[in-house]
């Protein structure tokens, strides 16, 4: 039988209502096109922990004014990267009123943030579909004899499309089992472990320095991964803040410790206590997160089929930021019109879709991608993770700590709180010229 006998029941099946599987479902009905969202969850945003900062001027595209629209929590103004060490902090802080107009990044709640999005897709004609497990794609033979995505099976039903666009997140099993990416290696994945911590309105801005709706981004390294390659975030909400420690996987592994002991260490830090005293823990949870940057995105679409958002690969962890959703969503766009322009055409083939790529090179998502291909390797530099953090607290120690000696210049300074830190020189330089390649 081949694909042309049967007639789909969809144009286009889109599996996950992240927001990358329900801003591509939005697009495509707005095409004109016969769309079904798949969620596997109960309801979209029932399985997402915790939430995040979204760079939503992409969104603004789709959803223009989606700031007095959508369920978002607080206004970036703030972003704070903070270097750990077991007694001490050192931090740089960047808080400008330019971030707020026009509106540059803000904090969501995926439970809340998800089922929005999934509803403005509903209400351009998607037909939702929740609670519903794709166990596989179906396939069949092109005219070519090519293998060819024709639908998915879910349990004993089976629904066939056009083409079907996998945003099943960062494991991907469709992308997997029709051959466009491989099983990631460790050094490629992390563990996320986050909470959402819930505190009174007033006192989460008078902690943070905050006013009205103004939000804060804090990206903390150092003693906040007990030397494992990671991170920790804080990020407020109205009335909570998300938190938690990325560690990448390998690093995860090779240290022996358990995921839930760094989380643990890293809220119990005399750093972050002031910002969580009298919290109340609202919901905690753990997930793989993509880490390997351009080297995780491979194929992006195939016969009958296109990957976006997280399992396409497309996330990109500075060091300064972490980005997931705002790629995801121009990922969505990008295939959405893709996809449009194939339907419209008859050809849906591999060389039918070529427009999604096309399009992703020519917008941010893969300019972005390239722009940060060297992060992941800088990352893995141990420096970041103890010794600059002792180096920054040393000197700066020697420089506001007045014992009634005489006082040093601060090159002086410099170079003695160098030489009693692990760091060499040429440490120093290499790990400084990396950061500027990669950053």
């Amino acid at each position: 039988m081949t694909t042309e006998a049967v007639e789909p029941d969809f144009d286009v099946i889109v599996v996950g209502a992240g927001p990358a599987g329900s801003v591509a479902a939005y697009r495509l009905a707005s095409h004109g096109l016969s769309v079904v969202l798949i969620e596997r969850g109960e309801a979209p945003g029932s399985k997402n922990l915790s939430g995040g900062v979204l760079y939503g001027r992409v969104l603004d595209t789709v959803f223009p004014g989606y700031v007095d629209q959508a369920p978002v929590e607080r206004t970036i103004t703030r972003h704070v990267t903070t270097f750990l060490t077991p007694d001490s902090a050192v931090g740089i802080d960047y808080r400008g009123s330019a971030l707020a107009e026009p509106v540059n990044a803000v904090t969501v709640l995926r439970a809340k943030l998800d089922p929005w999005l999934a509803e403005r897709a509903e209400e351009a004609g998607v037909f939702l579909m929740s609670g519903v497990r794709v166990d596989s794609l179906l396939t069949e033979p092109g005219p070519d004899g090519a293998v060819r995505v024709v639908g998915v099976r879910a349990g004993d039903d089976e629904l066939r499309a056009r083409v079907v666009i996998a945003a099943d997140g960062v494991n991907s099993f469709l992308a997997q089992s029709i051959g466009l990416r491989a099983k990631p290696p460790t050094h490629h994945m992390a563990v996320g472990v986050k909470a959402v911590v819930q505190l009174p309105r007033q006192a989460i801005e008078d902690r943070f320095g905050l006013t009205g709706d103004q939000g804060a981004a804090h990206a903390i390294v150092g003693d906040c991964t007990l030397g494992i390659g990671g991170g920790g975030f804080m990020y407020t909400n109205t009335e909570s803040l998300s938190l938690g420690v990325v560690l990448r996987l390998d690093d995860l592994l090779r240290s022996g410790h358990k995921a839930i002991d760094v989380f643990e260490h890293f809220v119990a830090h005399p750093g972050l206590a002031p910002y969580l005293r009298d919290g109340t823990v609202l919901e905690y949870g753990s997930h793989l997160v993509a880490e390997g940057g351009m080297d995780m995105v491979g194929d992006v679409a195939t016969h009958g089929m296109v990957v976006i958002g997280e399992a396409a690969g497309l996330t990109i962890n500075s060091g300064l930021t972490v980005r997931g959703m705002d790629l995801a969503i121009g990922s969505a766009i990008a295939a959405a019109d893709a996809i449009a322009e194939a339907v419209a055409s008859g050809d849906t083939s591999k060389a039918g879709l070529a427009g999604y790529w096309r399009r992703l090179e020519e917008g941010f998502v893969l300019k972005d991608m390239r722009t940060y291909a060297r992060a992941p390797k800088f990352l893995e530099r141990t420096g970041m993770y103890g010794a600059y953090g002792e180096l920054a607290a040393g000197l700066f120690h020697d420089v506001f700590s007045l014992d009634g000696t005489p006082r040093k210049h601060l090159l002086a300074v410099a170079r003695d709180a160098l030489r009693k830190s692990p760091v060499s020189v040429r440490q120093l330089v290499s790990d400084g010229w990396a950061g500027v390649r990669a950053l």
